[in-house]
């Protein structure tokens, strides 16, 4: 499976973006589909992920209310609709598909197909 992540860029707090994820080579609605950040001098940090077991979504607690996950199967893409965004926002955002658990669903450790990573910039 490959990935694709677009739609990233700078924008000012309080300002909103969507990032895109296309997907190609696999079957799409067989994964679970998350995203993934990581800031300069920071470990990669969950997120947000649709399960493509239950359909549900789930969120780190920083974005929780501000960013929604949603996917489209019949065009292979996932997006990440991101709000109210803060500076701490800032980082690159990476896509993951994977078949995790449902326990094990916020570790990056079980993703086995990552995009290229997208830059988002949010200025205070």
């Amino acid at each position: 499976v490959q990935l694709q992540a677009s739609g990233g860029g700078s924008v000012q707090a309080g300002g909103s973006l969507r990032l895109s994820c296309a997907a190609s080579g696999g079957t799409f609605s067989s994964y679970s589909m998350a995203w993934f950040r990581q800031a300069p001098g920071k470990e990669r940090e969950f997120v947000a992920v649709m399960n493509r077991n239950n359909g549900h979504s789930y969120y780190d607690d920083s974005v929780k209310g501000r960013f929604t996950i949603s996917r489209d199967n019949a065009k292979n893409t996932v997006y990440l609709q991101m709000s109210s965004l803060k500076a701490e926002d800032t980082a690159v955002y990476y896509c993951a598909a994977g078949r995790p658990v449902l326990s094990a669903i916020r570790r990056s450790s079980v993703y086995y197909y990552w995009g290229q990573g997208t830059q988002v910039t949010v200025s205070s």
